[in-house]
């Protein structure tokens, strides 16, 4: 038995599942095996219970306005206010496209607003206009990195989101629209909790930023052991060069 294990919490992977949401998860559980890292999923439907300790990493993947819908209400019932004892222990969590607004205060759908969790400080509103589409590149800064990385990945969303006083942005946009196609702000960071637009999907683009996600979530002090990469190199530079392109 290993070690080392990674328990992984995916919130709802019957809905927001839309953007190859199952991609990322397939790459922290490869990643992990590789090194003789055990990995537990654990997936939470609607109505199910969740125990915030029992889980190291949360994630919250993109889903259809209807589908963000029935997922909010059911945050709405004690769910959130899990997760957000899951953040003030550590515990790292990720929203990608539609999780990323559910990690906000509300998502405004002309009179409609769909509630948020308020895990990060922003707001994302459905605004006249075209739908923020195209390859993305952002530039991040992360705890317990000494130099900043380039995240590569595709964007999809008609909601324009806004940072609060208290939100830090999750990345600086090289190419692309980011949060609002204006600011060249992408996402959302507060501690552990990352919410952000980047999909298509993220991680197996961007294997440095999974495993970051990985020993960041482990927290046990004890670096990973490094891997082959030359093909998941090869992938994230084929990602950005579709940016340039």
């Amino acid at each position: 038995m290993a070690d080392r294990v990674l328990r992984v919490c995916a919130l709802y992977p019957d809905l927001l599942n839309i953007y190859a949401d199952r991609g990322n998860l397939l790459v922290l559980e490869r990643r992990c095996a590789w090194r003789g890292i055990g990995f537990a999923l654990t997936r939470v439907g609607v109505g199910d219970d969740l125990d915030p300790e029992a889980h190291d990493l949360f994630y919250l993947g993109g889903g259809q306005d209807r589908d963000q819908r029935l997922c909010a209400a059911d945050l709405q019932e004690g769910v959130g206010d899990r997760l957000h004892e899951a953040a003030a222990r550590g515990a790292v969590i990720l929203g990608v496209c539609g999780g990323y607004q559910l990690l906000g205060h509300a998502y405004a759908l002309g009179d409609e607003e769909i509630p948020g969790i308020g895990l990060l400080d922003v707001t994302t509103v459905r605004e006249d206009g075209p739908r923020l589409i195209g390859n993305i590149a952002i530039d991040v800064d992360l705890p317990g990195r000494p130099d900043p990385g380039t995240l590569a990945g595709f964007e999809n969303h008609g909601g324009r989101t806004r940072l609060g006083p208290s939100a830090q942005a999750f990345g600086r946009v090289l190419s692309g629209h980011g949060n609002d196609g204006r600011s060249g702000l992408e996402g959302a960071r507060s501690g552990r909790v990352i919410g952000t637009y980047l999909h298509g999907p993220l991680l197996p683009k961007n294997t440095w930023f999974a495993d970051w996600l990985i020993e960041t979530a482990l927290d046990d002090g004890r670096p990973l052991a490094p891997l082959d990469d030359r093909l998941e190199d090869a992938a994230h530079d084929t990602a950005l060069r579709a940016v340039r392109r």
